[in-house]
Formats: C-alpha cells, structure tokens, sequence
C-alpha cells in the first residue's frame, strides 16, 4: 500500500510554492530563459510568466529576475533567495515523503 499526497505553499491564502511552480524554476535555471522553459514545459509563454509573477509577488523577496531582449538577447535568472528557496522546498517534500512512507505499516493488508 502506497501512500500518495501532494504539497505546496501557501503565503495569505496565494501559493508560492508547488510542484509545477518548482519545475519551471528548475527549468529557468538549466536554460536561462522563461520562454524556454515554458516550452519544455508545454505550457505557454503567459501562463509560464503568471506564475513567475505569481511567486515574485507572494514572496518575500523576488525569485526571479528578467531581462527584456535587446541587443543582448533577453535573459531570466534566479536570484540567490529563489535558489535557496527551492533547495529548501526540496528539502521539506522529501522529508515529507519520507514521513508518509514510515505511514504506510499503518494500511498494509493482512
């Protein structure tokens, strides 16, 4: 018997963090790009950038910052506390999934 559950962050009733918003950071950092990500995402460029603005304003400090493109080209980067943020989130879910699976003794059948 397995145990399955999600989690995510909550800050006033708006999530911060979860799964997917993890993913596309994740994403943004092996690609430098939000469009980038969006697309190995498959998901699109609005609703990528929703939830980065999404996460900036919920948090306490931004998680990402981006750059319009330019004669340099354009660029997304996560900051310093966005990175420590996501390490922390998966530090907490797989303490989290460790803690569901010493549960599972609880259902196992006879």
């Amino acid at each position: 018997m397995l145990i399955k559950s999600r989690i995510w962050l909550e800050k006033e009733g708006n999530v911060l963090l979860g799964n997917g918003r993890v993913l596309l950071i994740k994403k943004i950092i092996k690609t430098g790009s939000l469009s980038k990500a969006a697309k190995e995402m498959e998901i699109s460029y609005r609703k990528a950038w929703n939830l980065i603005d999404s996460i900036n304003k919920t948090s306490k400090q931004p998680f990402v910052i981006t750059s319009k493109g330019g004669s340099n080209g354009g660029g997304t980067i996560v900051t310093e506390y966005g990175l420590k943020k996501i390490a922390q989130f998966d530090v907490l879910k797989e303490r989290y999934h460790q803690f569901l699976k010493e549960q599972e003794y609880l259902f196992d059948e006879d």
